[in-house]
């Protein structure tokens, strides 16, 4: 298994692997034949930046068994999902931002993301593994009350896609097995989230097929593979989120 990481290094962009405190660095692109350096960096010297820059964040609503039976939603016969921005995309150890011109409830959600790492469009699910590089930790914050605003057309664009509203990261973890993955979320230290992916109606692996018949997957993107019961209302002035995965790492913003 491997932790692969993008960072800031004496004003230079850079990526490379996680051992320890110490990053290795590599060269050339990351999700082809990325190529090892000599160098090697003590993590507290960098920055980090977002593991990958994806062409787009696709999200999923309604994709846990628990939550589903919960709100009594019924169980959806292909994966219902939104498109989260470039502009939302947020480092761990970054700052989550209220929007300026929105005082209603903001959310954060704990998720699972995909992370894909060869173009891919219309593959069968037994193909799927040759095209996930790896998996990341989602924060899926969310306008929660503007959702429904509009009785005639609900706004999960506008209440999925300010600024700093899509952190995901710190790194991406490779030849990990999803399915026996457990998501956690905490808000100030206090555990909300704890779920297993066990319990996702659509698989990661079911997600990547599916999703790869509607629209071109590139290398990068990431599918956010949604949440489950016990989201909570971030609220001023400070919290501390915290996404958590084992084999993959914790995620860490604050709101404010």
């Amino acid at each position: 298994m491997a932790h692969w990481i993008r960072f800031i290094h004496r004003g230079q962009t850079a990526f490379g692997t996680l051992d320890g405190d110490q990053v290795i660095v590599y060269e050339g692109n990351m999700f082809e034949q990325p190529k090892l350096t000599d160098q090697t960096l003590s993590l507290s010297s960098i920055t980090l930046l977002t593991p990958t820059v994806p062409s787009k964040m696709i999200g999923m609503w309604n994709n846990l068994k628990a939550q589903s039976k919960e709100l009594n939603f019924p169980m959806p016969g292909n994966p219902w999902y939104f498109i989260k921005t470039p502009n939302t995309y947020l480092a761990s150890g970054d700052i989550i931002r209220r929007p300026p011109f929105h005082d209603g409830k903001i959310i954060f959600e704990a998720e699972l993301g995909i992370v894909i790492g060869k173009q891919c469009m219309g593959i069968a699910e037994e193909q799927v593994d040759d095209y996930i590089f790896g998996y990341t930790c989602v924060n899926d914050v969310t306008a929660f009350q503007l959702l429904k605003e509009d009785p005639f057309f609900e706004q999960w664009t506008k209440a999925k896609c300010y600024d700093t509203f899509g952190p995901f990261g710190p790194s991406i973890a490779t030849s990990l097995d999803p399915d026996h993955l457990t998501i956690t979320g905490t808000l100030n230290g206090r555990k909300f989230q704890d779920y297993p992916v066990s319990d996702m109606i659509f698989s990661p692996r079911q997600l990547v097929s599916l999703i790869s018949k509607d629209m071109t997957l590139e290398p990068g993107d990431i599918i956010s593979c949604g949440t489950s019961l016990g989201a909570k209302v971030m609220r001023d002035p400070i919290n501390t989120v915290e996404i958590s995965i084992d084999g993959i790492g914790t995620l860490t913003n604050t709101f404010q």
